[in-house]
């Protein structure tokens, strides 16, 4: 059965928001649901992770592999 775009876009955001707990509670930073287009998230990587110099490593290893673990078929995500 094929996931509708609607379905899937509403588990991811509810990932990212278990993401978001953990990099707020361990490292005062945050990361919000900005878009899903189908195959690119779009995410806010805020608080402590602003101007952080290891927030392409939060972006790419916790987030990014987070999500491809659950979702493969993401192709890319970047921070907006």
């Amino acid at each position: 059965m094929v996931m509708q775009a609607q379905d899937l876009e509403g588990q991811i955001r509810g990932l990212i928001e278990k993401l978001d707990a953990y990099v707020e509670q361990f490292h005062g930073g945050s990361v919000e649901f900005v878009a899903f287009d189908g195959k690119t998230l779009s995410v806010h990587l805020g608080g402590a992770c602003l101007g952080c110099p290891l927030s392409p490593s939060t972006l790419h290893g916790w987030v990014a592999g987070t999500i491809h673990q659950f979702f493969p078929d993401v192709e890319v995500i970047e921070a907006k």
